[in-house]
């Protein structure tokens, strides 16, 4: 019985220890980032332009549920989006593609506008924020 208890034991261990691995977070290679948006008007915010920037043009481009998107063609290392539907704070407003994963550290985000429901462009104080993940 002791013996069983310890190869079932053992068993587990090496079932968890396997699923543990899979995508190494620091891999390198093309791959996808998320942007999210952190904002003081969590769903009272119905449109934002921001620019994305970083080493290398970016792929691909999808926006997140909900939103339509509107953009700069792809090239170069700055590329500008526009966004409109209801925005949420911790929601992934936009999906880009990027030629490698491991210069996540190099892109950034800047928010140039953000509007009402009625498109009326608000001032920026503060409290918005993008942020990009893996």
């Amino acid at each position: 019985m002791k013996r069983f208890f310890s190869a079932a034991l053992l068993a587990g261990v090496m079932a968890v220890g396997l699923s543990c691995g899979g995508k190494d977070p620091m891999a390198s290679g093309p791959g996808e980032l998320k942007v999210k948006l952190t904002s003081p008007n969590s769903g009272l915010d119905s449109a934002i332009v921001f620019t994305i920037t970083g080493p290398a043009a970016l792929t691909s481009a999808v926006p997140g549920a909900g939103l339509r998107l509107f953009q700069q063609p792809l090239g170069g290392t700055s590329t500008r989006f526009a966004l409109t539907g209801r925005l949420t704070t911790g929601a992934t407003i936009l999906t880009i593609g990027v030629q490698d994963l491991g210069a996540l550290s190099q892109y950034s985000g800047a928010i140039t506008g953000v509007a009402l429901p009625n498109y009326t462009l608000r001032s920026l104080p503060g409290g918005y924020a993008l942020a990009l993940t893996r």
